[in-house]
């Protein structure tokens, strides 16, 4: 399976495939079954899928977090290969991509990028906007894929097509998690396996409050996983949030007519997890 450095290659190889209708997923590497599954749906879609590996130096508000993110583009290889011959990999340079100056675009996403993470990462959703837009004008993919465990980067790619005028069919993919319900993630392999057994209860306080949904305020939801992590050993909630799944607003009150996702991120140690799960109606 070839790996293709720069736009040029990749470029020349897909024009000599006679321009095929291409599924793209834009990945920072360290590959898992939650990326499998968006390249999977991709070649169902499309003739052809291109996967991009490159860690971006843009979304990082931490460069702790960059420096130790991990690389392993041979082992992401050696997964792609059981997916089939109909893929190809864009490993570029950020030179291949940004030319001469590494900076993001400041970029008007509205409200949807003041919650969450954009209140908590400075300058991240600007990142995600200027790498994934620098991919779509550079391949102009028939449709992109992106897993809802980073729901709110899934609306403000949705966004950026909107404000760019892509014509990009952008997907939303289900969730893959590990068999203790932890969702998978590039960053689970740096929890010790103490830490991996421990972070199940991430999505177990999830659950419950899903399982809660009809009979507490989001008030006495809050207060619950306030309660399940207060005294916790490994674990530190940075923010739970429950919020319009439309809007991404905060909600203080449910209301009939709106839906609500739950939204966490928790702290193992150094190891920022994040998650979220759909709680239906108000």
């Amino acid at each position: 399976m070839q790996i293709y450095k720069t736009q040029v290659e990749l470029k020349d190889k897909l024009n000599s495939l006679g321009a095929p209708t291409l599924g793209l997923v834009p990945t920072m590497g360290a590959l898992h079954e939650g990326h499998l599954s968006l390249v999977k749906m991709a070649l169902v879609e499309n003739e052809f899928c291109v996967v991009s590996v490159f860690v971006n130096p843009t979304q990082f508000d931490n460069p702790d977090d960059l420096k130790k993110y991990p690389r392993t583009l041979k082992g992401d290889v050696e997964l792609l290969k059981t997916l089939g011959d109909k893929i190809l990999i864009y490993a570029p340079s950020a030179q291949d991509l940004y030319g001469k100056e590494i900076k993001a675009v400041n970029y008007n996403f509205g409200p949807i990028a003041k919650e969450m993470e954009g209140a908590f990462r400075k300058g991240h959703f600007d990142g995600v906007g200027t790498i994934v837009s620098l991919l779509f004008e550079a391949l102009l993919p028939s449709a992109a894929y992106f897993g809802e465990k980073d729901f709110q980067q899934l609306q403000i790619i949705k966004k950026l097509v909107e404000i760019k005028d892509f014509e990009i069919r952008v997907v939303g993919c289900k969730i893959i998690r590990e068999t203790n319900g932890l969702a998978k993630s590039s960053r689970n392999a740096r929890l010790s396996k103490n830490q991996f057994e421990e972070a199940a209860l991430i999505y177990k306080t999830l659950q419950e409050v899903k399982q809660r949904w009809g009979d507490l305020s989001i008030s006495k939801l809050n207060e619950y996983v306030t309660n399940v992590f207060e005294n916790h050993d490994t674990l530190t909630v940075e923010y739970f949030i429950v919020a319009n799944e439309a809007t991404l607003k905060t909600a203080k009150r449910k209301r009939i007519a709106n839906t609500y996702r739950a939204f966490i991120v928790v702290f193992s140690g150094e190891v920022r997890l994040i998650d979220n799960l759909s709680l239906g109606k108000g």
